[in-house]
């Protein structure tokens, strides 16, 4: 089940981030297409802006990500209510602060980005700040929403908002060159509006009765929001040390290579943050998951997360990749047409930078699986040497030696020495070279639970139910429990199980039920996890006397149970004690 999850959640994070990168990618088609090298400079100049104002987005939707994927795996519906009721006040404050101080300041912020103090550079760069500030409430909004819809499980709708935001922002863009010429404040007008259109297109979700998260000022708190900004801040770290690469970077090449080289590096990025859709979709199915699986002290959960999207990241790293090399002068040629120095950097620059996808797929993995765990120092520092350090420490040395040339290996060099100090760091907390995927998981000693201590079992079908309970049985038998608990530990895996597959499969499609038992200080845990339709049985009530005797009996033998229903998945956890059973 994990692996089927795992895809599914990998095809909607990569695709939905890959048509978020498309927005820019088009912005800077047409930029190049209809305003000009220069107008492709100011873009780039101003990019280190939008990288801060995406980072307050960023940080939000990573807190989100950390600190509602627990409160699922904790079972706790209402701790995940008072985050998403925290995290849409916190949205809404900062976005509007964001757009206030850019379009105060946006003069002195195109200054001190190196676009001048006058000229055509220097215009552009201000009006395409105002222009795409004015979208800030939206981006952000939608930024905040994606993984909600995720742990809502409707990937669907996170593609068709994400969709509707790019279609749209392909038409304002071509209106605003073909039709108004509003230049390029029109250029960053055009993306504010698309994301409006997004936000609209997920509200059809969130404001129906069918939303599984509920807004309320009441679950608005202060120790919520610090809980969602501590999660988030190793994505500021990220986004942050992106901020400084660009500007440092940016400097480089205007001293090595001119305008030309500024440029170049503008569609590089854009192309670039394209083809990284991968590591973006593999980091945030990792952060989720990780957050998921932690909250259970699923061990097994997690040592198979980092074994698929580890996988799953080279091969996705080595055909993107391979496909940049090749195609490097059609991608180039759609954004600079002419031929000149500018385009022969951009070629140059994509098949270096294509080298390091694999490596970086596989530190999103890492660093984001640490955020999720609560190792939050680490994943900050892993993301400022990955992300700044690293990268500009070899953009300045290579660029010394070799020039525009050697700046363009900053994003090999940094990935690969980024994913060489996590395995140092986790060959030395382990005592020895790491193999396999549990010693990168850098647990505590005490988490989880002793493997002796814990059964799982897949079902899927009736037949097998009755084998699950005899082995639950016989599992509880062997930990010294009475016959009395092990036949009522071994009812509860019957009834719930037999109720899920007689109700809850379809004959249509491949059903999944997962039982999980786990024992620890005479204290015994059930977890029931199905990809069946939603069905709470915490809070139904029986029709009559006759009607669901098996949930009953099963809630009147529970110390503790509770339900919650995310990414497409039912998980209902039950407790009981020896002293119950």
């Amino acid at each position: 089940m994990i692996r089927k999850l795992i895809r599914q959640m990998l095809a909607a994070q990569t695709l939905s981030a890959l048509t978020v990168s498309l927005c820019l990618l088009i912005d800077n088609i047409m930029i190049g297409r209809f305003l000009g090298v220069n107008a492709i400079a100011a873009y780039g100049l101003a990019n280190p802006i939008l990288l801060v104002i995406g980072a307050f987005g960023s940080m939000l939707a990573a807190g989100v990500q950390v600190a509602c994927s627990k409160s699922l795996g904790c079972g706790s519906q209402e701790e995940t209510n008072r985050g998403y009721s925290s995290a849409l006040a916190l949205a809404a404050a900062v976005s509007l602060l964001l757009t206030a101080g850019v379009l105060i300041f946006r003069n002195p912020l195109a200054t001190a980005m190196g676009a001048g103090r006058e000229g055509e550079i220097y215009d552009m760069t201000r009006d395409y700040l105002a222009g795409f500030i004015i979208g800030a409430p939206g981006s952000m909004g939608a930024l905040v929403l994606v993984p909600f819809l995720q742990m809502a499980g409707k990937s669907g709708l996170l593609i068709a908002a994400v969709l509707g935001m790019t279609v749209a922002d392909v038409a304002l863009d071509l209106l605003n060159v073909l039709v108004f010429h509003g230049g390029m404040f029109g250029m960053g007008l055009a993306s504010s509006l698309s994301y409006y259109v997004a936000m609209v297109i997920a509200a059809f979700y969130f404001l129906s009765g069918k939303c599984v998260f509920r807004f309320s000022r009441g679950y608005v708190s202060r120790k919520k929001i610090a809980e969602l900004m501590t999660g988030g801040v190793p994505t500021v770290f990220t986004m942050a040390s992106s901020v400084v690469l660009v500007f440092i970077l940016n400097r480089i090449l205007l001293g090595t290579g001119g305008s030309d080289a500024v440029a170049a590096y503008s569609v590089l990025l854009t192309i670039g943050n394209a083809s990284n859709c991968i590591s973006t979709g593999v980091g945030g199915v990792s952060l989720t998951l990780s957050g998921i699986f932690h909250g259970e002290e699923d061990v097994s959960g997690l040592k198979e997360l980092l074994k698929l999207l580890s996988r799953y990241g080279v091969l996705l790293g080595a055909a993107v990749g391979a496909m940049l090399i090749a195609f490097a002068p059609v991608l180039t040629g759609i954004f600079i047409p002419e031929e000149g120095a500018a385009k022969e950097l951009t070629i140059q620059g994509l098949r270096l930078f294509a080298l390091g996808l694999i490596p970086c797929c596989i530190n999103n993995a890492l660093k984001n699986l640490y955020q999720g765990t609560g190792r939050v120092a680490l994943t900050e520092g892993i993301s400022v040497l990955e992300g700044a350090v690293f990268p500009a420490l070899a953009a300045l040395v290579l660029g010394r030696l070799f020039g525009v040339t050697g700046v363009w290996l900053y994003f090999l060099c940094g990935e690969v020495l980024a994913l060489l100090f996590t395995v140092m760091l986790v060959w030395k907390k382990s005592q020895g070279f790491p193999r396999g995927a549990k010693p990168f998981l850098l647990l505590r000693e005490d988490f989880g639970v002793w493997e002796g201590n814990l059964m799982e079992v897949s079902i899927r079908s009736i037949e097998e139910v009755t084998g699950a309970a005899e082995k639950a049985e016989a599992f509880c038998r062997a930990h010294g429990q009475s016959e009395k608990t092990a036949n009522h530990i071994a009812l509860c895996v019957e009834e719930m199980a037999s109720n899920t597959v007689q109700h809850g499969f379809r004959k249509d499609r491949e059903n999944h039920l997962s039982v999980r038992i786990q024992n620890r200080e005479k204290r015994w845990t059930l977890r029931f996890r199905d990809d069946c339709s939603a069905f709470d049985p915490v809070s139904y009530v029986p029709r009559g006397e006759e009607d669901a005797l098996g949930i009953r009996l099963v809630m009147a033998m529970a110390d503790d149970i509770r339900y919650t229903y995310s990414l497409n998945l039912n998980n209902l956890t039950i407790k009981l004690t020896d002293q119950q059973v």
